[in-house]
Parts: C-alpha cells; structure tokens; sequence
C-alpha cells in the first residue's frame, strides 16, 4: 500500500468520483418525469460514496468509525447499483453502460471491502496523529 496523504487520493474515492460523475451525465438524458423519483435516487448514493469515503480517512484514529463508514460507502454502492438495474430495465440506458458501470460499482465495493479487511493498515493512531 503506497503513503495517502489525503481522501482525493484513494483509489476507491476517485473510481467512485468518476462513476458519480459518469450517472450524473447519463441521467441528464432520462425522462423528465423521472427528476424527482429515479433520477434522485440514484444520483444521493452515488454522491454518498464519496462522502463516506471522506468521513472514514479522517475518522481512521477509529478502526470501528473507519469500518462503519467504510461499510456505509459500500451500502451506497449496492443501491446505487439497484437504481441502475431499474434504470436498465425501463431502457434509460444502455446495456454497455449499464455493464460499465456495474462493474465500476464491483469494484468500488471490491475495494471499500478491502480497506475494511485492512483496517488496520490504513488506520492511525492517536499517538502518530499528535506527532503531525
């Protein structure tokens, strides 16, 4: 595991970003009458597991708060990837995006999993925060 400095920089905030970003574009493409049901509840978890990501870097003095919102992240990650079932199945996208972005969503949690797993790696205790 390289050295991060900061929650920008892990790869799981910015393959979460980027998925964000990706339903974002798409989504401005559906239905009107979707804006206030689909279209919402996609978009919150998908933003959401970016959010978590950052609670959990700067509450990792914690290993339980870390794990917890770690687990939060990956929550949002599997019903952002329902909304997109939905989504696939009322044709609002397509089945390489819908494919693309599954498998963004496998790998995003893929990767939430394995910090939990490694909590301990990626965590840090109070003694070496107050030495920074």
């Amino acid at each position: 595991m390289s050295m991060v400095g900061h929650f920008r920089e892990l790869r799981v905030y910015q393959m979460a970003f980027d998925a964000a970003i990706r339903i974002y574009e798409l989504t401005k493409e559906w239905p009107k009458e979707e804006r206030y049901s689909l279209i919402d509840q996609i978009r919150r978890p998908s933003r959401s597991i970016c959010g978590n990501c950052a609670e959990a870097w700067r509450k990792r003095r914690y290993i339980a708060h870390f794990r917890s919102k770690l687990t939060d992240a990956d929550s949002e990650a599997a019903e952002t990837q329902s909304w997109l079932d939905f989504a696939f199945s009322c044709s609002y996208i397509k089945q390489n995006d819908y494919n693309e972005l599954n498998a963004m969503y496998e790998q995003i949690s893929g990767g939430l999993v394995s910090m939990m797993t490694n909590a301990k790696r990626w965590c840090t205790s109070h003694d070496e925060i107050m030495k920074t």
